[in-house]
């Protein structure tokens, strides 16, 4: 829009330039005054100023920053999807690692049980009140060491007042 303006205007500045009687439509004849020179060269600064490339931030100045910012994000994005991750799984491996036989564990499913038996990849989780049945569980699938509260939470007695 900005270019479509200017040209707009060399063009109206080249055409009074290009009148002998400084008044565009009127027949020549008449001295020039002074100044359509003044115009003429305005109207050559301006369209040489348009015809110009625009000219790109030389050296290092604009593509610098660009670097640091994408360091940056691959850093950030570093720590967010691999480190994490990594960290929960070590800490995971350290418990499955240390759980030994007679251990009460939490299952993946949200039920509890205790270990019978440890074997290369998985255990033999006992389940229920009586230990009769065992299931083997992968080691992955056991979630922590804890024993499950079986007592109801005591009940509050609400003492009504009287009025």
């Amino acid at each position: 829009m900005i270019d479509t303006l200017l040209l707009n205007i060399v063009g109206r500045l080249t055409a009074l330039a290009n009148d002998p009687s400084g008044i565009i439509g009127t027949p020549g004849g008449a001295q020039a005054p002074p100044a359509t020179d003044v115009v003429a060269g305005a109207a050559n600064e301006i369209a040489n100023i348009a015809q110009q490339p625009v000219a790109e931030p030389a050296g290092l100045g604009g593509i610098l920053p660009m670097i640091i910012w994408v360091g940056f994000l691959v850093v950030a994005m570093y720590f967010l999807m691999f480190r994490g991750p990594r960290k929960r799984e070590k800490k995971a491996k350290e418990m499955q690692a240390s759980i030994r036989t007679g251990d009460n564990v939490v299952v993946t499913g949200g039920m509890f049980g205790r270990i019978a038996d440890v074997g290369e990849d998985c255990f033999v989780v006992e389940f229920g009140t009586n230990r009769g049945i065992r299931i083997p569980v992968l080691k992955s699938d056991v979630l922590g060491i804890r024993e499950p509260k079986l007592t109801p939470p005591p009940k509050e007695v609400i003492e009504e007042k009287k009025s």
